[in-house]
């Protein structure tokens, strides 16, 4: 299927199809609805906080101000996570079908490209300011990971090279920012506190390859971005803890014995993230080697939850629902979530001789300010736009409508 088209088709996740696997490893190519709830629940939560109600929301609606971690910053790293557990399954799924590596090499470039030209569009809507434009974005990330993670399962599909490739990513980050010198700066920990939050390896080279052209800038001086290039790296690893986890799923073993290594690979990573955390500090901004590890035992965490209720106890029906629905049209669904308060943003709403406030601001102010607790208001505000969101998607799932890139 070719990009931007839209792909009409009655899929059964309850009762999939079974298909005869070329490769001749693992289980035959099956559609996992596990894998579609977490994805779910994942952009569900993501449109949640990238959408918390401003001031107002609790701690744990927003990204940590640097180091640290609160829920808000698994977010990301999850769905991304996913991205690298979805490579496995559907590379395995389009070659039963009879597409050759080449097709699928194809395929994986021009969607990589798709999403990096979906991802500036949500940027700049609905201006498009070229002169301060922001090239680096989730959907950018999510792209360059996908691209290089589906390039290399399509190339090699060992596990073993995927811990050499994880352990290359992790340790090969850690050294670059820890130990290279920063050009006119210094050596991190000598010459400049490390981790400091301006002047770093990976902000110094995304200042020097996109000045004024990142996520935080002002007209003199340019700050730094949280998806910069450089920490790409390090979520190419998170990606291949996804690539992982979908290696491990798609083997022989009992179901039972399945949720029983993701649960302990859960553990073992969160353990070790938190111990080097004490060297390599938390820190989704910068994709730290730690916050890989952390943030993916709870990707497995998640997955474990549902792999063992979905796939293992057989609780498919009803509470898998709403999950399904956001998970089969996700980046439709993180589109519109995005697109949509910019454009209520541009609508002003007039109170009297003058312009009270953008449509959005009204919204808040006469609808859910009402709410006596800010902190209750705010998530309101966000629990509402994410149901909101939840029409399209679910619409197009009705009409059996599933928007591919």
């Amino acid at each position: 299927m070719q990009p931007g088209l839209v792909e009409k088709q009655t899929t059964t996740v309850t009762n999939p199809a079974f298909e005869k696997n070329p490769a001749g490893a693992g289980n035959p190519v099956k559609r996992i609805l596990a894998i579609d709830v977490v994805r779910g629940i994942t952009i569900a939560f993501m449109i949640m906080v990238n959408n918390n109600g401003g001031s107002g929301s609790w701690h744990f609606m927003n990204h940590a101000n640097w180091n640290g971690l609160t829920p808000t910053d698994l977010v990301f790293p999850t769905f991304v996570f996913i991205v690298g557990v979805s490579v496995v399954f559907a590379t395995h799924a389009r070659l039963s079908k009879g597409a050759s590596r080449a097709q699928l090499a194809k395929h994986t470039i021009i969607r990589a490209i798709v999403l990096i030209l979906f991802g500036i569009i949500v940027n700049s809507f609905p201006f498009f300011e070229l002169d301060h434009m922001r090239f680096y974005g989730v959907l950018q990330r999510i792209a360059v990971c996908y691209l290089v993670v589906g390039l290399f399962y399509l190339w090699d599909q060992r596990a073993s090279t995927k811990w050499i490739a994880l352990a290359a990513c992790l340790v090969g980050y850690w050294v670059l920012v820890r130990w290279v010198p920063i050009p006119g700066v210094g050596t991190p920990g000598r010459d400049v506190p490390f981790m400091d939050m301006t002047q770093n390896l990976v902000s110094w080279l995304d200042r020097a390859l996109f000045p004024h052209h990142l996520y935080l800038y002002s007209p003199d001086h340019n700050v730094r971005d949280p998806e910069g290039l450089l920490s790409d790296l390090p979520a190419i690893g998170t990606a291949l803890m996804g690539v992982l986890a979908g290696l491990w799923l798609r083997t022989t073993k009992s179901t039972a014995t399945k949720t029983a290594g993701l649960a302990i690979a859960s553990i073992c990573s969160l353990a070790a993230g938190y111990l080097w955390s004490v060297e390599f500090p938390l820190n989704k901004n910068m994709w730290t080697s730690s916050f890989v590890l952390v943030a993916g035992g709870y990707s497995l965490a998640l997955l474990t939850f549902a792999w063992f209720t979905i796939e293992q106890m057989g609780w498919r029906k009803g509470w898998t629902w709403p999950w399904i629905v956001f998970g089969s049209n996700a980046i439709a669904a993180y589109m519109f979530s995005e697109l949509t308060p910019g454009i209520l943003d541009t609508i002003a709403i007039r109170s009297g001789p003058t312009p009270h406030s953008t449509l959005n601001a009204w919204i808040f102010t006469h609808v859910f300010a009402h709410v006596p607790n800010p902190h209750w208001a705010a998530f309101a505000y966000s629990v509402s736009f994410t149901a909101f969101c939840f029409i399209p998607v679910w619409i197009l799932y009705r009409k059996k409508i599933f928007l591919k890139v």
